[in-house]
């Protein structure tokens, strides 16, 4: 029983600020987006990269990565295909790899 809730807490606790993220880069998608035209170097944009960096990686480490795709989109940047990295496969801790 006590493990199901701490399940279920930690799921509540990383869906919430995903989702809140999620909203949050959907609303400049469709509202600051198209006033300044396509003028990213990269594809996917750094926008939907940022989605796909929070939906696949969670709240932290996908902002984490958004921010460093964002930080490489500059002048002297030469641009191109860039797709957010795969989700880390965890290991239980502990447990018998042999």
């Amino acid at each position: 029983m006590t493990g199901s809730v701490l399940g279920r807490s930690r799921e509540l606790a990383r869906a919430v600020p995903t989702a809140v993220l999620v909203g949050a880069i959907r609303v400049y998608q469709a509202v600051v987006s198209p006033m300044t035209g396509p003028t990213c170097k990269y594809y996917p944009s750094c926008s939907q990269y940022a989605l796909v960096a929070v939906r696949t990686h969670g709240p932290l480490r996908g902002t984490g990565l958004a921010l460093w795709r964002i930080l490489r989109c500059n002048p002297w940047s030469l641009g191109g295909v860039d797709d957010v990295p795969p989700a880390r496969q965890h290991e239980h801790r502990g447990a018998d790899t042999h």
